[in-house]
């Protein structure tokens, strides 16, 4: 019985280490993508474009299917956003669809 239990919890601390490593890929592809969107003579969807080739490479093609980009102002400087929405994975990869949701930002790039 004991034997059970700590299997359980095993496998649900694994289950959150894999959860949080999937948002944590997630947020340093939307901010790479957004700095990438940021530079002079990039725009937007280069950006988008970006963040899905990492997510594709690190975690899977299925989770960069929701990519966007935007202008925001952040403190009055204005701002590239990249928001990805992705699966939150309960069980191994599986889980709520569009159940996870992060944005990176970057400042743009201005040449003069």
């Amino acid at each position: 019985m004991v034997g059970v239990l700590l299997t359980v919890l095993a496998l649900a601390v694994v289950q959150l280490a894999l959860a949080l490593h999937v948002r944590n890929t997630l947020l340093d592809a939307a901010a790479e993508g957004a700095r990438y969107a940021a530079l002079a003579g990039s725009s937007g969807p280069a950006g988008v474009n970006r963040a899905k080739e990492l997510i594709s490479a690190a975690v899977s093609a299925d989770y960069a299917r929701d990519v966007s980009a935007g202008t925001t102002s952040i403190a009055g400087v204005p701002a590239v956003e990249v928001t990805v929405r992705a699966t939150l994975p309960v069980v191994g990869l599986l889980g709520l669809e569009r159940g996870l949701e992060v944005s990176g930002h970057a400042a743009l790039e201005i040449v003069e």
